[in-house]
């Protein structure tokens, strides 16, 4: 895909460790089996068209700079000690020039989104981080993230899960060094909040998520008003509850498509979806394509 500008030839293009596969501007990534990540080591001068994915995207640079136009108007010139995080979904493109080189990540985020605590630093989650020469954390990331390469360039046994040990780590360490400035963000009354409410209808959601369940019986569940349960839930985790509910019913899908045979109506059952119409629905919206393209997809690296 490299310097062509053709939306066919670049649609479907090889890598030594899988697909990139690219349809408009929506890209789907494909990683090797069993993993979720992938790590690009390049010095090729390279320019990559406006696209966005799933996935999140980091460079590091390890000489010159790399020119990152993100959303269309923000302009990043990541330097050779520099780090660039781009979060899921948001539109950008990339210039390398000769003379430069840089590790580029990818690596699918909900195992470590959903952790409980990082909730509190939902912005962070959401937004790209651009990490300079100056930025307090800019030597620390750079390590966990050179552990990352290492861990993915070796292949040790269970290295998938190695990778993913320090991206957990990076984003602890992103959000300590941000949990002040977030936490002046909660009013006093937010604050006040007793978080094992949400723990608690959280766990509930996990367990019955297949059911047809509703605000109403979650808010009773907790033994709260819905009007109150909603706020605090809201608060709390930085998105509604039937929005939390859609997205864990939306992973499980993906995880049956993926590593399942099972038939799609089956699955939309599986995940707590009313109707295969529904799941279609809300899926494509949530994914930008149809489960049985998403099968297709990811389906040829299934053992």
């Amino acid at each position: 895909m490299e310097n062509n500008t053709s939306a066919e030839a670049m649609s479907r293009s090889r890598f030594p460790d899988g697909f990139r596969i690219l349809k408009g501007k929506q890209e789907y990534v494909t990683y090797i089996e069993h993993s979720s990540i992938r790590v690009w080591y390049s010095e090729t001068p390279w320019q990559y068209e406006s696209h966005c994915h799933s996935a999140v995207e980091i460079i590091m640079p390890v000489k010159g700079e790399v020119i990152y136009t993100v959303a269309e108007d923000s302009v990043y010139r990541v330097q050779s000690n520099e780090v660039l995080i781009v979060p899921p979904n948001w539109v950008h493109s990339l210039i390398m020039h000769e003379g430069s080189a840089r590790y580029l990540l990818l690596f699918e985020p909900d195992n470590i989104f959903n952790m409980r605590d990082m909730q509190l630093v939902e912005g962070m989650l959401k937004s790209p981080i651009y990490l300079t020469g100056q930025s307090e954390s800019q030597e620390s990331i750079r390590q966990l993230l050179t552990q990352v390469v290492g861990c993915y360039e070796r292949r040790e046994f269970l290295w998938n899960s190695l990778c993913y040990s320090y991206l957990l780590q990076m984003y602890a360490r992103l959000g300590q060094f941000n949990m002040t400035r977030e936490l002046r963000r909660y009013d006093a009354k937010s604050q006040r909040i007793d978080p094992e409410i949400v723990d608690s209808a959280r766990l509930y959601i996990d367990q019955n998520y297949m059911r047809d369940i509703t605000l109403g019986d979650v808010s009773e569940f907790t033994g709260f008003s819905r009007c109150y349960f909603s706020r605090v839930f809201k608060q709390q985790l930085g998105q509604s509850f039937s929005e939390y509910l859609r997205h864990k019913r939306i992973s499980m899908a993906e995880e049956l498509l993926i590593h399942s045979r099972q038939p799609i109506q089956e699955i939309a059952m599986s995940a707590g979806f009313g109707s295969v119409a529904t799941f279609n629905r809300v899926f494509r919206d949530t994914k930008n394509c149809t489960p049985s393209r998403y099968r297709e997809i990811y389906g040829d690296f299934i053992k």
